[in-house]
Formats: structure tokens, sequence, C-alpha cells
């Protein structure tokens, strides 16, 4: 997923020299191609996670569109008063990009894991909340992320996450994508649990059960027409995601 962004931003800076990429000293084992490309659309606040992101406010008040980056703990939770304050209430138009889902950082123990970071930003007024399930959509949200007026979150993966489409799925935000239809089950996933929702679909496909089966890459807005629609055909849904139940999808 992370390489699969680092592509992305790379084609839109290209296209738009206001994007403006903000790091807090980590991100250099995949960020090299954008620094050489484009030196002056990358900055390293270094490790001021509050700092980086009230820089971002002033940067986007003067018309820039920055994109801050980081380990999803430190870019959603230590700086969480700025995101309220500057960003959110004052409906700014910056990007926050955490790497890192669920327990994507395992062996570095709860300091890294990120089980709260959507029921915590989704309480605020005007944030987007993106969570790509694939290469695929890390692509489509990207491009999604860069093109919307306001405050978003973009939350990826770091596992070398599979494709799970078969082609680029036409998005939007709000939108949930039908990969498959049934009758007698709704299986509902998000973020890096879409692989894993993938294998059961698989193997409930080969034992003959019918299943929808919907990845939900935009958690804010949600898609509330296609789980009620879901539900109305199928009677059950089970949600699939590495998040807090609290909060999440």
């Amino acid at each position: 997923m992370r390489n699969t962004f680092v592509k992305s931003l790379t084609s839109e800076a290209q296209k738009n020299n206001k994007i403006i990429l903000i790091t807090n000293d980590l991100g250099f084992s995949v960020f090299e191609p954008f620094i050489q490309k484009f030196p002056r659309q990358f900055l390293n606040a270094g490790v001021s996670e509050q700092h980086m992101t009230g820089m971002a406010a002033g940067m986007a008040i003067e018309g820039f569109l920055p994109v801050l980056y980081s380990i999803i703990p430190f870019v959603t939770m230590r700086n969480f008063e700025q995101i309220r304050n500057d960003l959110c209430y004052q409906h700014l138009n910056v990007k926050i990009v955490g790497v890192g889902a669920g327990f994507s950082y395992g062996p570095y123990g709860h300091t890294h894991h990120s089980l709260e970071d959507i029921g915590i930003l989704r309480t605020l007024p005007d944030m987007t909340i993106l969570c790509p399930g694939d290469p695929f959509e890390v692509q489509a949200t990207t491009h999604l992320m860069l093109h919307h007026d306001g405050p978003v979150y973009l939350r990826l993966g770091k596992s070398g996450e599979p494709n799970i489409h078969t082609k680029q799925p036409d998005m939007s935000i709000g939108h949930g994508i039908l990969i498959q239809d049934g009758t007698e089950l709704t299986v509902i996933a998000t973020s890096t649990m879409l692989r894993t929702a993938a294998a059961v679909i698989e193997r409930l496909n080969k034992i003959g059960r019918s299943t929808r089966f919907i990845s939900m890459p935009c958690i804010k807005p949600l898609d509330m027409k296609l789980i009620m629609s879901s539900a109305r055909k199928t009677k059950h849904i089970v949600t699939v995601e590495e998040h807090s139940i609290i909060g999440g999808l």
C-alpha cells in the first residue's frame, strides 16, 4: 500500500506544485523518488507532530495542499488537538495519511498499534475518512483525497497487501464497492481486512453459500444506502475490520 501511495502522490505532484509532503523523520525508505523529483515539495518536520499539523494549517491558509504522513498513532492521536482546532474547525484543505493500520506494526507494541484512530477522527466535523483495502483502492483514494476540499484522513496498511480487485474499481467518496452479489449473507470489509474477508468469501463460495461481498473504503461519510439494501436483501451482515468495534465500521 505504501509504495502505491507514493507512486500515486508523485503522479499527482507532477500536475500540482502546491502539494507539499510533510513527514516527521520517517518514510525515507519509500519517499526517495518523491524527494528527488520534488525537493521543494517535501518537508521533514522532525519528531514534532503537533508542530507539523499547525504548520500544515498555515500552509493551507496560504493556498498550499499539505499532506501529513506518519505512523497512525503519531499522526492522529498525538496531534489530535491541532487536528480538531486548526484543521477541522477551520475546514482547511489538509490531508492526513497514516500508515500501519491495526496491528501492522505488531512487534513494536501498543504505542504503534492503531485500533482507535477511526473512532477518534470520525467525531470531528468535516473530516472525511478513507480506508483502502488493496493497491487499486489506494490509487483511487489518493486521487479522491487530493481532489476533495477539506480535511481527509487516509488510513494505510504496510504488510504488502495484495490486489483483491481484478481492475481499478469505480470509486467515489461516500460509496462502498459491491465485489460480489449474494442472497444469504453480506460481508462488509474495510482497510487491511479486505484480504482476510476475500479468503473467507472464497471458502463460502466453495461450499455453495450465496454471499454478498462489499468493500467499504470510505468510512465517513458511510454508504448507508448500500448497507440498508444489503440488510433487506440478505437479512444478515458481518463486518470485518482491524479496529475497535466501538467507533469503527
